[in-house]
């Protein structure tokens, strides 16, 4: 294994709002590296600077950085001047899927199905967006993960506060219609669509707490779909992943609603891998280990 991939860097912590749960899933990456074997190490960007990548004679970087910095263009960039190779997308993939506004246009612009939405900033007519998306609705920071800066609004006359507090971790807010049917995820791992999971929180929807802390969220995978409907979403996911420009793997998250339409949300370029994490639990699915899929995916790098 040392031969195969040489000295391998985790890319983990970074100065994100998601730094923690990057952290956590560089925990179990790095683990799951040296027990096949391979010469992996901690490397924090938050710690030295990117250039000790080469000093330090890394041949290759797992990339598991989540939000700005690690998950949107910018280290991938500076990876590609520094000719290492890394996990993961590229930089305008990076780029265009940390930022829920342009994926959503783009995907709009090639006829996938999302959810309605509107820009929102401080001048804009918050009645009249409530009025036409409809309540309730969700508030959201164009370019943060891990549902964080994410609002429900329930009652008329809560987008403006709602709007406040989703502009404090974002210039750009996103107002979204609310898709009510059950969320959703499918994980990419190279060309291959994994197995689908349900996601049914015991929160008023899947935030941070359920994502990462509580133990009562239930994950049904895969779900009960109809198989023209698995299938059709599939091929959606499929051509979201390539519209953006995704590569080695990924997730798309996605929402139903009462009557079976499928709504596609946002794509995660670097999805997490802690031990709630949804990418491991599809592989599993297909009897693919946690450390057999980190070298799955560290094996996109050859």
């Amino acid at each position: 294994m040392k031969q195969k991939y040489g000295k391998v860097a985790v890319l983990m912590g970074g100065t994100s709002s998601e730094r923690e749960v990057s952290l956590m899933s560089g925990s179990g990456v790095l683990t799951a590296l040296l027990d096949r074997g391979v010469d992996a190490h901690p490397f924090d960007p938050s710690e030295k600077p990117l250039s000790a990548l080469k000093s330090e004679q890394f041949d290759r970087v797992f990339l598991i950085l989540h939000g700005p910095f690690g998950e949107d263009g910018t280290v991938q960039g500076a990876l590609e001047v520094l000719g290492i190779p890394y996990t993961g997308c590229g930089v305008m993939a990076s780029a265009v899927g940390l930022d829920k506004l342009r994926t959503k246009l783009l995907w709009q612009a090639v006829g996938l199905p999302i959810p309605a939405f509107e820009l929102i900033d401080a001048k804009s007519d918050f009645a009249a967006v409530e009025k036409k998306l409809g309540l309730p609705l969700f508030v959201k920071p164009a370019t943060e993960g891990s549902s964080v800066g994410v609002i429900k609004v329930k009652e008329a006359g809560g987008l403006k506060a709602a709007f406040e507090e989703a502009n404090r971790f974002d210039p750009l807010v996103i107002a979204e219609q609310f898709v009510g049917g059950g969320e959703y995820t499918a994980a990419m791992l190279g060309d291959n669509v994994l197995p689908m999971i349900k996601i049914e929180p015991a929160t008023e929807f899947y935030d941070y707490e359920a994502k990462y802390i509580r133990d009562d969220t239930v994950y049904r995978c895969p779900p009960d779909l109809p198989a023209a409907t698995t299938e059709q979403i599939v091929a959606d996911v499929k051509k979201a992943f390539w519209v953006i420009g995704g590569k080695s793997w990924g997730r798309v998250d996605f929402l139903m609603d009462e009557a079976g339409k499928h709504y596609l949300l946002e794509v995660n370029t670097a999805p997490g891998m802690t031990s709630h994490s949804l990418f491991p639990m599809a592989a599993r699915a297909v009897g693919i280990s946690y450390e057999d899929l980190v070298l799955k995916v560290l094996d996109t790098t050859l």
